[in-house]
């Protein structure tokens, strides 16, 4: 199934420009939300979410890089999750495909490469900022952590929906690296997970 991609910023753009060509595609989805939002949590992301995980695309396009992703980490974390179901992804913009022939692009893992780096860069300039900020907080009489009597219960942990998710995960039998990927989480949070969810009989294995 061959699905085309389009993303608006904003009630402005009417997106009539991504009509022209519909008849290629099996699906030609379209949504007008800001780029702020991750992929995943998009509506129209969503649904596609939803279908990949089913099998059903094998074809995924879009007009740039930046319509996957609110900013290069979210970007290369979408085309992670799409490559690990097999997805070949077009980047109309630079003719390029990530699985061309169902074998990976190398000049893919090129340009991959270089977005990770940038986010590396740009990881690292947060990380500073927020250093210093929490530096001059404490600084000025601030306590950091949560406040005092500040506890989560298991029962509010396990009704959150990335929570919610993550079981879905562990009941595919999916690894711990494959649903940090799926889930955009860490390592600690699928460990907590899988404790808390064993505790509670919500794992089926």
């Amino acid at each position: 199934m061959k699905v085309k991609y389009n993303r608006v910023s904003t009630l402005q753009q009417t997106g009539e420009r991504f009509t022209i060509d519909c008849d290629k595609y099996d699906l030609t989805l379209l949504e007008k939300v800001s780029g702020k939002v991750p992929f995943k949590q998009r509506p129209k992301g969503k649904e596609v979410v939803k279908l990949v995980e089913e099998g059903k695309i094998t074809d995924l396009y879009c007009e740039e890089l930046s319509r996957l992703g609110r900013n290069t980490g979210d970007v290369i974390k979408t085309l992670e999750w799409l490559e690990q179901f097999e997805v070949n992804v077009h980047v109309l913009n630079l003719g390029l495909q990530s699985r061309p022939n169902g074998k990976k692009n190398p000049i893919w893992k090129m340009i991959s490469s270089v977005m990770s780096s940038m986010y590396e860069m740009e990881l690292e300039n947060i990380k500073e900022r927020t250093m210093m900020g929490r530096a001059v907080y404490v600084n000025n009489g601030g306590k950091l952590g949560r406040p005092e009597g500040a506890c989560e219960g298991e029962k509010k942990f396990l009704e959150k929906d990335k929570t919610k998710e993550i079981v879905k995960y562990l009941n595919k039998q999916r690894t711990i690296r494959e649903i940090c990927k799926l889930s955009e989480s860490s390592n600690k949070t699928i460990i907590k997970t899988k404790r808390i969810a064993k505790k509670h009989g919500l794992l089926t294995a």
